[in-house]
């Protein structure tokens, strides 16, 4: 039931949880006043059940009391906690985040978010369309106004997809790297000199990749250097104009009507700038017709303090849904 006030000095918590860390921000209710956010540059452990809830909560909470003496917010309605992993590594924190939240915070209402839900509501608020989120990886979501739920293509890491996000783009680059080496055709000797100048001989990538468990992240770190070379080299210039085109066709897979539609682009990949934005204006027109492309208006952490704001006022409007979005109280 939607309160028909929400008093002055109640609070909501966000919490952005990912591989580099986790941030904690407040807001009131109302959405008049948010906190600078408090963050942790260690992440919540991962085991057997996935993302270890205690972990987080050791992580989150001291934070937040912190920000609550801050702000002087004497408690908190309701919180959003988006986390990366949450659909395949939530286990723990659906069965025991709420209750800890509850117990040490006295958070009545708790939603339960994927990062990818906390990006779709930074970046284009509560309403209707798509969001392409693009970093290390790339995923892409969709929702109508109608209740149809979640519409979601790729996300699925760097093994399987993830298809034009960041470490896709490195390891493309990387490769061309290597075929420069080879003598092979398609290769490119700027790529070869970056990675060269990165890495150490190429000979040693395999090495230095293939053990590592954050090769995700090493091979996004060589997409700025892909960046960096396309408006001179032919090959890193077709890497990216292909990596704009497989978001687009994610865009389009997760659309959820025909004509006009937002899209909005959120993650530190739309960083590299012009080089791949660019590619991404030229082949809109033709892979995802009728529409705009736009910035995004906010980070995770911002989309999580809307839904929790939103969720304690009764005006969620984004769909529920048993892995993506969960809402517990």
């Amino acid at each position: 039931m939607k309160p028909e006030a929400v008093p002055e000095d109640c609070w909501v918590l966000g919490v952005d949880s990912g591989g580099s860390g986790v941030r904690v921000a407040l807001a009131r209710a109302d959405g008049s006043q948010a906190t600078a956010p408090a963050r942790s540059d260690t992440p919540a452990v991962v085991g057997e059940r996935g993302i270890d809830a205690a972990s987080l909560l050791d992580l989150v909470v001291p934070r937040a009391r912190e920000l609550m003496r801050a702000a002087g917010a004497r408690r908190i309605g309701a919180a959003c906690v988006g986390a990366a992993g949450m659909a395949s590594l939530g286990d723990d924190l659906r069965a025991r985040l709420p209750q800890g939240l509850s117990e040490a915070l006295g958070v009545a209402e708790v939603a339960l978010a994927g990062d990818a839900v906390t990006a779709y509501a930074g970046a284009l608020g509560l309403r209707p369309g798509v969001v392409v989120a693009a970093g290390t990886g790339m995923i892409a979501l969709g929702t109508a106004a109608d209740g149809g739920g979640w519409r979601r293509a790729d996300g699925w890491g760097h093994l399987l997809g993830d298809v034009g996000g960041g470490a896709w783009i490195g390891r493309a680059g990387l490769e061309a790297s290597l075929r420069a080496h080879d003598g092979r055709a398609r290769g490119s000797r700027p790529l070869l000199a970056r990675a060269e100048a990165m890495f150490g001989p190429v000979e040693s990538l395999p090495g230095q990749l293939y053990p590592r468990p954050d090769r995700p992240a090493v091979l996004a770190s060589f997409a700025p250097e892909v960046a960096r070379c396309a408006h001179e080299d032919p090959v890193a210039s077709e890497i990216l104009r292909r990596a704009a085109a497989h978001m687009l066709e994610s865009a389009a897979a997760v659309r959820p009507w025909p004509g006009p539609v937002d899209v909005a682009l959120t993650g530190g990949l739309f960083k590299l700038g012009e080089p791949l934005l660019g590619p991404l204006r030229d082949q809109a027109e033709w892979l995802l017709p009728e529409a705009t492309l736009v910035p995004a208006a906010g980070d995770p952490l911002h989309g999580a303090l809307l839904i929790a704001g939103a969720v304690h006022r009764g005006e969620l409007t984004l769909p529920v849904d048993p892995v993506l979005l969960r809402l517990v109280r």
